[in-house]
């Protein structure tokens, strides 16, 4: 099965986001797609610095742009594909067999998948599984709230939550899901080697794509009448208590 481009890299867009993976050393561009219509000073700037890493650009028209952004009130005709490492398709990724999995489920706030990004990677998690419709899509708002972790993070690319979620009950894994009303909570529930955890969207929670495969259900045991916390300080709750097992 052939990698599609879209599973290799991530694409930023605008001119100070494209200007500032340039000059990262640590980040390796593919290439610039640069509006046709697109000239003076900051076009130069973009086109000069691409140049110094050696790195192709390419002109477009400005409606290809926006389609290859994704996004156009914000791309200033001009994007880069930047190399992610180790984001691969889902069906890719399991092949090595990730033990501690990580699935965002209708999260659509790019701060907090900026957040839960950063957080899980450091964490230690093997996968953070990163549905193409629902979530919200690594983009420089993304990049800026993960502080460029986004572009190294062990993302696993699928179509949506709940085919993730079957494909991976295929693969023989449980999966656990966050519910503030559950009665096992994640410092007390008994968690095998290899699991799945979802985090629901802000709103809605778990989907209804998602729910049917649910093994098991975890809260984070709240004090002082707090009724719960936001996805992505529950993330960091639940992946390092995760990772802390598997280092006692």
């Amino acid at each position: 099965m052939d990698i599609s481009p879209k599973d290799r890299f991530v694409t930023v867009y605008g001119r100070k986001p494209v200007l500032e993976a340039l000059d990262d050393p640590r980040l390796e561009v593919d290439k610039v797609l640069l509006a046709e219509g697109a000239r003076g000073p900051a076009a130069r700037e973009i086109i000069e610095a691409a140049h110094r890493r050696g790195v192709e650009v390419r002109r477009a028209s400005a409606q290809r742009v926006k389609v290859l952004a994704g996004n156009g009130r914000h791309d200033q005709g001009v994007l880069a594909d930047v190399v992610a490492p180790r984001m691969l398709p889902l069906a890719h990724g399991l092949a090595a067999r990730p033990r501690r999995v990580l699935l965002l489920d209708g999260i659509t706030t790019p701060a907090n998948v900026g957040m839960i990004l950063r957080t899980a990677t450091a964490a230690g998690m093997d996968g953070i599984v990163l549905p193409r419709r629902g979530v919200a899509s690594i983009d420089p708002l993304v990049v800026k709230a993960s502080a460029g972790v986004a572009f190294r993070a062990p993302v696993l690319k699928c179509a949506t939550a709940g085919e993730a979620a079957a494909d991976l009950r295929a693969a023989g894994y449980p999966v656990y899901a966050l519910d503030a009303g559950a009665r096992e909570t994640v410092y007390s529930a008994d968690l095998p080697d290899r699991a799945v955890y979802v985090l629901g969207g802000e709103t809605e929670g778990i989907s209804d794509d998602v729910r049917p495969h649910v093994t098991g259900w975890l809260s984070i045991p709240m004090a002082a009448g707090v009724e719960s916390l936001n996805v992505a300080s529950a993330a960091a709750v639940l992946c390092f208590e995760v990772v802390r097992r598997s280092l006692g």
